[in-house]
């Protein structure tokens, strides 16, 4: 019987198991000693409400689903009909292959080819990486412009981090942020702002009756490593960290599907690393203009504290 996510790519190292699959791309488990490290969906289930989809090449909402771009006014399928909005890029729901993997399944790749379609000129080379290692899970993407035209470009990723049994009122967030993204009632960006003390989780504290749908930037990263690192704490199973490089200066954060009752499905709050915030195509904030030839990658991961 054929899974509706397509194919099943099963890794494991140790304690840690993890499963890619061929519809998006995308990360459908995650698990260290059976318990949920992201909130997936099963393998007889369409994946829902973005769950550890990837997301090429552009991150959250374009408005209206129009951009111009070299000259061409460009009009893509609006695909959150609510808010009249194109979402979540092009290659979600696409057919991705398994192109590599390592002899003993502790690391794959999968790549798909985006080409040319309604309010998309460009043709390109997509890849994403998986590793287990002793952290974690390391996740790295590449795109690579094999057309002969320019092209737009932005990242993102749609992990949901498992909550078990913890209320959310009880969970500790700690986001390491001094900018808030502003939005209108089309949740477009008009711009960024200082952190409001309610959105302030520069030191960890409990989310109490805060709701997030908001990304951020200004983020403080680590001198070691570079990355940023959003933790969802206060969890039964322990923390769990949530990190992005030098090339993902925004991050998504996303607490509805975190609701103690009335989810479809597991419980989960989404930590988005993003290389560019929404509307990005209009705005051009952290877009990347790939040239013929040019490549781009980033690199993002989640590091549960279960493994310490």
């Amino acid at each position: 019987m054929t899974s509706p996510s397509g194919e099943q790519w099963t890794l494991r190292r140790g304690r840690q198991e993890a499963t890619v699959v061929e519809v998006g791309g995308g990360l459908r488990t995650y698990r260290v000693d059976e318990t949920d490290i992201v909130a997936g969906y099963g393998d007889d289930e369409v994946c829902r409400a973005g769950r550890g989809q990837v997301l090429m090449p552009w991150p959250n909402r374009i408005r209206d689903g129009k951009y111009s771009f070299e000259g061409a006014e460009l009009q893509l399928g609006l695909t959150e009909a609510v808010l009249r909005n194109a979402n979540h890029g092009l290659v979600r729901w696409a057919t991705w292959q398994l192109h590599w993997h390592s002899d003993d399944w502790s690391a794959l790749t999968v790549r798909t080819r985006l080409h040319p379609q309604p309010g998309w000129n460009g043709i390109l080379d997509l890849s994403v990486n998986y590793v287990l290692d002793p952290d974690g899970l390391s996740v790295s993407a590449h795109a690579t412009n094999v057309g002969d035209t320019t092209a737009p470009f932005g990242f993102g990723a749609h992990p949901y981090v498992a909550l078990g049994e913890t209320p959310l009122a009880q969970v500790q967030l700690t986001i390491p942020a001094e900018r808030e993204v502003l939005v209108d009632d089309q949740l477009i960006p008009t711009g960024t702002a200082p952190v409001r003390d309610e959105l302030d989780f520069r030191s960890a504290r409990a989310l109490g009756a805060t709701a997030l749908d908001t990304a951020f930037t200004g983020l403080t990263r680590s001198e070691a490593s570079g990355a940023w690192e959003v933790v969802v704490g206060g969890l039964a199973t322990g923390d769990v960290t949530v990190w992005g490089d030098e090339s993902l200066d925004w991050v998504q954060v996303f607490t509805a599907k975190g609701r103690d009752s009335g989810v479809d499905g597991v419980r989960g709050i989404a930590v988005e690393p993003m290389s560019c915030p929404a509307n990005a195509f209009n705005s051009g904030d952290g877009l990347h203009v790939l040239e013929p030839g040019q490549s781009w990658s980033g690199e993002w991961g989640i590091a549960p504290a279960a493994l310490s």
